[in-house]
């Protein structure tokens, strides 16, 4: 018992992360778009339809996803990115603007059924120290005005994402639950000023950031359905991390005199790749066993009427930050293209319908040349670097999905991966010449040398994301590459 008290403690640091709802009718799920080669929009949004979801959520006011979802039927949270909320605290007529650009435009032209604003994203996390401390609230305040003069006040309402991070426990008990000390009086004030107008809170809650952080913390504890031993707070008994964590948010509600303040949960989910424990299996355990809550309409022990629950995510995306780790690419119950990764029960024994309309490159693939040399790994080394700096290599790390590649596939994989990225273009399976393109599918089950969507309405490719995290992830696969060519004498 006192290991779980300790872990949970722990779980809550390392996160670092109405009146009540009604009832949830329905499914929700995030929709992201940093991919290299996104899926159109209207073929999103008829998978959305086509799997029950009616209420999406968007990271920012992206224009085809808006228009997309006109007349859809389908709810919407739009975001604004950390990076604007200087802007839209500085002045409430930048607010304006942004409300007049991004909301009253979709509605009244496109029938967008825009429901609510989502200020920020995780604006408080640890790491960030304080650099959006001061312009959260303003921005909130701001676009709160801007929705009330657009005449919106009542329809849209406003919401600051959260990481869980915002509170702790003391205690290691859901019980002791509060707001950090420094964010206390921020925090009340935002609460107040969402219940005033209407608004709720959102929370971001994630079991798998406790496996993929503490190697010590109780992998059954992570899920719904399990085995682990339960941890007892009074009379309540927590059987997972999530209800666990939800309710440290209820009890720092309570202290603050916040007690029925509505909840939403804007993302929790399972990845599939990246990270040992992100892979299939986990990840359809996790997530069937939370739809069937949310279908059920479970609520937590404190709570017992459900919240809105966003799945993150609907779709893998090749081209988010690998900063957190490289399962970041693979949150979705699709991959990026719309195809099925693992069989969900969506209710009633419906079956999870997968994307229809989708168009591909052509079939073939970019891999290593059978008569390359590795007479000087230096060359194939940064070739290997570029590639992966450039395209998504996240699939080849340690215990993922092509984690146990012989050294040629390794290669094959990196170089396959940029020319899919760079949309088969003959100058990008060169690799001075250690690469030639084939018609013969180098997939190696579980990993699969992926094909990317046809995107010939982009005049060219999206520039690569780089950062400091995909510049080592490409060192690394190289050096894999390198030394395994060389200890099986590849040539």
């Amino acid at each position: 018992m006192g290991q779980i008290r300790l872990v949970w403690f722990l779980f809550l640091c390392l996160l670092g992360h109405e009146g009540l709802a009604k009832g949830v009718l329905g499914l929700a799920c995030n929709w992201g778009l940093q991919s290299t080669h996104p899926l159109p929009a209207n073929i999103v949004v008829r998978l959305l339809k086509d799997n029950g979801f009616n209420k999406v959520k968007l990271f920012e006011a992206d224009t085809g996803a808006l228009k997309a979802l006109g007349r859809s039927g389908i709810q919407v949270m739009v975001g604004i990115p950390n990076d604007m909320l200087a802007s839209l605290a500085s002045a409430v007529g930048n607010a304006e603007a942004w409300v007049k650009q991004n909301v009253s435009y979709y509605i009244s032209t496109h029938g967008t059924d825009i429901r609510s604003v989502a200020i920020g994203n995780e604006p408080f996390l640890h790491s960030y120290k304080d650099m959006f401390a001061r312009t959260t609230l303003p921005a909130l305040e701001n676009i709160q005005a801007a929705l009330i003069k657009a005449g919106l006040g009542k329809q849209v309402k406003v919401t600051i994402p959260l990481n869980a991070d915002v509170y702790q426990t003391d205690s290691g008990l859901p019980s002791g639950g509060n707001f950090r000390p420094e964010l206390l009086d921020l925090m009340t004030k935002i609460i107040k000023f969402l219940q005033e107008n209407g608004g709720f809170i959102t929370i971001n809650i994630y079991p798998f950031l406790s496996l993929q952080a503490d190697p010590s913390f109780p992998k059954e504890y992570a899920f719904f359905n399990n085995t682990a031993s339960p941890l007892v707070d009074g009379s309540i008994v927590y059987t997972n991390v999530y209800d666990a964590n939800f309710d440290t948010l209820i009890s720092a509600l309570e202290k603050n005199g916040f007690g029925r303040m509505p909840i939403v949960v804007g993302e929790v989910g399972w990845p599939t790749d990246g990270d040992p424990n992100g892979n299939i299996d986990n990840a359809k355990r996790f997530n069937q066993a939370l739809i069937s809550r949310i279908i059920q309409g479970q609520g937590s022990p404190k709570r017992r009427t459900p919240p809105d629950v966003y799945i993150f995510s609907l779709l893998d995306e090749d081209h988010k930050s690998t900063l957190p780790g490289n399962f970041e690419r693979h949150w979705g119950i699709f991959k990026y293209d719309g195809s099925v990764k693992y069989p969900l029960d969506m209710g009633n024994g419906r079956a999870l319908v997968p994307a229809k309309g989708v168009k591909y490159l052509a079939k073939q693939w970019c891999v290593m040349s059978p008569s390359a040399s590795s007479s000087d790994p230096n060359t194939l080394a940064q070739s290997i670097t570029y590639a992966c700096e450039n395209a998504d290599c996240t699939s080849l790390g340690y215990g993922s999905s092509c984690g146990n590649l012989d050294a040629q596939s390794n290669a094959s994989y990196a170089f396959n991966s940029y020319f899919q990225t760079m949309n088969q273009s003959k100058e990008a399976c060169s690799f001075n010449n250690l690469a030639t393109i084939t018609n013969v599918d180098p997939s190696k089950p579980p990993c699969r040398f992926e094909i990317m969507i046809d995107t010939r309405k982009q005049k060219a490719a999206r520039t690569p994301f780089k950062s400091s995290a995909s510049k080592m992830e490409g060192i690394f696969a190289a050096l894999v590459v390198v030394l395994g060519l060389v200890i099986c004498g590849v040539h």
